[in-house]
């Protein structure tokens, strides 16, 4: 295949905004993560204050064990939906980073497939049994790329429904019985 310098020079620029990117993607999910930690640390201050004022105002035993059991089921549900608030952030840049190198490869086949047809413009005669042979291998690679993002398309759905299904069951499970 001939590698002209403008082909080198476009495949550097795509690494760097590719770079650039993924870098973006992760600053942004670490400000969603700083985020919710602040947000949970507000709340766990705020809720602690309201905890010791109503604990000095309690003058009755049976308040102080309906104060423990409202605080328990409280917190439950605080941690799972903190956990369901990180699991999104998660989840959203796992997506985001999927699409940003799928995007990655899609145009990689594509510079390939110009490059082939290249070639073939310049092949000589008889050097069509060669070209095949490219043009079968990037076709089989592109097909084994396709079929490992399928799969791992698959099981990020199975991991994303099994996590929202064990978060539900623990907070059904946690729940006291009506």
């Amino acid at each position: 295949m001939y590698n002209t310098p403008e082909q080198v020079t476009e495949f550097n620029k795509s690494a760097v905004n590719a770079a650039l990117q993924l870098t973006k993607i992760i600053l942004d999910t670490t400000e969603r993560f700083v985020g919710l930690q602040l947000e949970a640390g507000k709340d766990s201050f705020a809720e602690a204050s309201e905890t010791l004022r109503t604990l000095t105002e309690s003058r009755d035993p049976q308040q102080l064990l309906d104060l423990r059991a409202k605080l328990t089921e409280k917190g439950v549900e605080k941690a799972t939906a903190y956990s369901r608030s990180l699991y999104d952030v998660a989840a959203h840049a796992q997506a985001q980073v999927s699409a940003l190198f799928e995007g990655q490869a899609a145009d990689w086949n594509q510079s390939i497939a110009s490059s082939i047809d290249k070639a073939v413009k310049a092949a000589p005669a008889g050097a069509d049994v060669a070209i095949a042979a490219v043009k079968s291998t990037v076709a089989a690679t592109t097909a084994a790329l396709d079929g490992v993002t399928k799969t791992a398309k698959q099981m990020a759905s199975f991991a994303d429904a099994s996590v929202k299904a064990t978060v539900d069951a623990a907070t059904a499970a946690m729940k006291p019985a009506a």
